[in-house]
């Protein structure tokens, strides 16, 4: 996948404050990848706009390596790509595969990854505070 989320800074005890998600054996997740939450507690990449935000992969998943789960970040500063224009203090979601895009009023679904720490134009990597102010 492209596009992957950087660590700027860890917030939170334990750092980063992961949580653990069970992960589909055969799924492939490199690390710093947006991952969305599905039934039952379960993460995947995120793929659509308004996916359910879970949190950032801490760790690469390798398909078919055996592995059923993957710790997920849920609280840092992270570089993001905007798929569109962010304004600083906006709250931002899933807007597709590894991207955000400013909150919108049709969002169903628990899709809020952060708040906009930067000004953003079309396909810019900004920092997003992902679960410091959400």
């Amino acid at each position: 996948m492209a596009n992957e989320a950087v660590i700027i800074e860890l917030m939170g005890q334990p750092k980063g404050r992961p949580v653990r998600f069970t992960v589909a054996d055969g799924a492939g997740i490199e690390k710093g990848t947006l991952c969305k939450i599905t039934d039952p507690r379960t993460a995947a990449a995120t793929s659509a706009d308004n996916d359910a935000y879970a949190g950032i992969a801490n760790a690469e998943k390798v398909a078919s390596d055996g592995s059923t789960s993957l710790g997920l970040w849920t609280c840092g500063i992270f570089d993001i790509k905007a798929s569109a224009a962010v304004t600083a203090g906006e709250k931002v979601s899933i807007s597709g595969a590894n991207t955000v895009t400013k909150v919108a009023a049709a969002d169903t679904l628990f899709s809020d990854v952060g708040v906009a720490l930067e000004t953003a134009s079309t396909n810019e990597v900004i920092a997003i505070a992902c679960g410091i102010y959400n």
